[in-house]
């Protein structure tokens, strides 16, 4: 079941990543592809290994997924690393599981906010809504949340957008952007055609428009698809980006919402990120915007 959802992903899913993420797994791909890879016995990741959080404050901090056991005031470090994918596989956490996981910490009495610890070159368009969600829970339940980021492309930086604070979590390594999307597909059609097998693909007289971009695209014929599957989608997580960051965006940097990769130092120029720091500093920051939110609610109050 968890191989068919991997398999189901790679094949028909549209992608919010850097390429040299596709390219680094493209063995695997491939191997997955032409049912290479032994998928006997796998379970899932999660129930052979239970998704941690990392619990605590900047001076003291210990893995637990039992958020009861916390300390009051606590912050929560849940990793997104790695390629996105909705659903676990055997290889992988699903962001379904992450945002669970940041979910329970956003209901915990003990949990004051959240660092969103990310190394992640983007993935699925699938995998985006469930973390977004738990995010804006966060948010509206007054419990920040701050990414805390190696590499965040993509799909990942489409998710910590929307956090309060961005941070990258070195100037050496730390690289952000890749603000599009892209689809990706073999067609084995000629590989069959040699093996004597023949395909035939027969739509109903009422179904002129079923699959008219991806059959357009079988034929090297691209707009259809651009048009009508990526540019919609493109244009979505430009908008997200813009709305987000808001006026500490410069949009006028060329290339900054269109695909290109910036490092930390940059990315902070252009607005991108907040700030650079470490893990530690990213929990402190979540401590002090959760502070700062709760006194500035008290003036209110009290005006």
């Amino acid at each position: 079941m968890t191989f068919s959802r991997l398999y189901s992903a790679i094949t028909r899913g549209k992608w919010f990543v850097d390429f040299r993420e596709v390219e680094s797994h493209q063995l695997l791909i491939d191997k997955l592809l032409e049912h290479g890879v032994d998928t006997e016995d796998r379970s899932p990741l999660s129930e052979r290994k239970p998704l941690m959080a990392y619990v605590g404050d900047e001076t003291s901090m210990a893995y637990t997924n039992n958020f009861s056991d916390a300390p009051q005031g606590s912050i929560a470090v849940v990793s997104l690393h790695g390629p996105m994918l909705k659903y676990g596989t055997w290889c992988s956490y699903g962001t379904t599981e992450v945002a669970e996981m940041i979910d329970e910490a956003v209901e915990s009495p003990r949990i004051a906010g959240i660092v969103l610890d990310v190394d992640s070159g983007g993935g699925s368009v699938d995998a985006i809504a469930p973390l977004i969600q738990s995010i804006q829970k966060a948010q509206q339940k007054g419990k920040a949340v701050v990414a805390c980021c190696d590499l965040c492309a993509s799909a990942a930086y489409y998710v910590v957008c929307h956090c309060d604070e961005i941070m990258a979590s070195n100037s050496i390594s730390a690289e952000f952007g890749s603000i599009g999307v892209m689809m990706s597909f073999k067609d084995y059609a000629k590989h069959y055609e040699k093996e004597g097998i023949v395909q035939h693909t027969i739509y109903s007289n009422l179904s002129t428009h079923k699959n008219g971009p991806f059959e357009a695209a079988l034929k090297g014929e691209y707009d259809q698809i651009k048009a009508e599957e990526l540019d919609p989608l493109a244009k979505q997580f430009q908008e997200a980006v813009k709305h987000q960051r808001g006026s500490r965006l410069d949009a006028n940097i060329e290339g900054l919402i269109a695909g290109r990769m910036f490092f930390a130092d940059n990315a902070q120029k252009n607005g991108l990120i907040d700030s650079v720091g470490t893990l530690e500093i990213a929990v402190k920051r979540a401590k002090e915007i959760r502070r700062d939110a709760v006194v500035d609610e008290y003036i209110k109050l009290k005006s």
